[in-house]
């Protein structure tokens, strides 16, 4: 990896220093990588301020809030400031009390006999902040609402149907590549042109039939009607016409069954596109929203994405928390992606002579 961030034009034509478009490169893989993950990382960032600081002006990336000090007579917490006085001292005051343009104001150094009231513009004052992550927006998550059973029903879903898609989109893909049949070409010509027809067209025959099965507010409600994908069926079928028929060939003549061809030599052979296919259907399963939105209507059947909104709704949108539950729906889809990404730009041409 540090050999090819470092291979630079300048030293390609013996230089020392960078050419002209290695700056211009760097400078647009910089900008790239600002543009796509700066608001991740501020949202980030932005989940360990406290709900106060989220709703400070001018925002800020870090996590300040503004410090708070304990003042003897005061059943909470007073705010701090940084405020002129009348004889244009600056002090830190705690903030009492604000009725309109005029802060009400006390020194908590002095004493409880001696302290006075002082009235400040709140033009004349600045808030004392200092540097704190709230991590109880995490470990409150817990204790507001069923987190844990949210968190269950969208694994759930997503991995039983990750897997049913690419067993069933498997299938189908290597019969349309490995068997010759009459009308193979116009059923799969039929499967892509369901790509054309828009989800939202289907959704209400989806639900009536739903509805007959008596799977709604059921988690296999949410998962059948996504099991079929024409992506999936495509991108393996087009894998799979790859693989050499010989190998099939070879295994016919050791008296293997076809499913024994399908489950050891197919799907081994086509694990790069799975490993694409179970990325995509990973992310579409655990990101969606409108279909378990029409499905499910009980809070104990909702996932995670429906929790955001349910949770936004009922406790007023308290953005600290909010936050943190949408950091934590992202957690799954980068370690996904992490650990199968390798796969993407697998050939199996090699592997297949083999």
């Amino acid at each position: 990896m540090a050999n090819f961030l470092t291979r630079t034009q300048g030293k390609k034509y013996g230089g020392s220093g960078l050419h002209w478009t290695d700056w211009v490169s760097y400078a647009y893989l910089l900008a790239g990588l600002i543009v796509m993950f700066g608001p991740v990382l501020w949202l980030v960032m932005s989940s360990f301020k406290t709900e106060s600081a989220i709703s400070q002006f001018p925002p800020t990336f870090l996590p300040y809030s503004q410090k708070e000090v304990v003042v003897a007579g005061f059943d909470k917490p007073l705010p701090l400031f940084r405020a002129k006085d009348a004889q244009g001292q600056t002090r830190e005051l705690a903030q009492v009390r604000r009725i309109g343009l005029v802060a009400t104001m006390v020194d908590p150094a002095a004493p409880e006999s001696d302290r006075t009231e002082i009235r400040i513009n709140i033009n004349d004052r600045q808030p004392v902040n200092e540097l704190k992550f709230a991590s109880g927006n995490y470990t409150e998550l817990f204790g507001k609402f069923a987190f844990g059973t949210y968190l269950w029903n969208s694994v759930f879903i997503t991995v039983v149907a990750t897997i049913l898609t690419l067993l069933f989109n498997s299938m189908a893909a290597f019969a349309l590549s490995k068997y010759q049949f009459t009308g193979q070409k116009t059923v799969f010509v039929l499967i892509i042109a369901t790509l054309m027809i828009p989800p939202t067209i289907i959704l209400v025959p989806a639900f009536l039939v739903i509805s007959e099965l008596n799977l709604l507010n059921n988690l296999w409600g949410v998962i059948l009607p996504a099991v079929a994908t024409p992506t999936g069926v495509f991108l393996l079928r087009q894998y799979m016409l790859t693989i050499p028929d010989e190998l099939l060939e070879a295994a016919r003549m050791d008296n293997a069954s076809e499913w024994r061809i399908y489950w050891k030599i197919i799907l081994p052979l086509s694990a790069p596109a799975m490993a694409v296919l179970a990325i995509f259907s990973f992310m579409w399963r655990w990101n969606d929203f409108l279909w378990p939105l029409i499905v499910l209507s009980k809070s104990e059947k909702f996932t995670l994405q429906l929790a955001l909104n349910a949770f936004q709704g009922e406790l007023n949108t308290q953005w600290h928390y909010l936050l943190a539950m949408t950091v934590i729906t992202l957690i799954p889809i980068s370690l996904v992606f992490t650990f199968l990404q390798k796969y993407i730009a697998t050939g199996i041409a090699s592997a297949g002579v083999k």
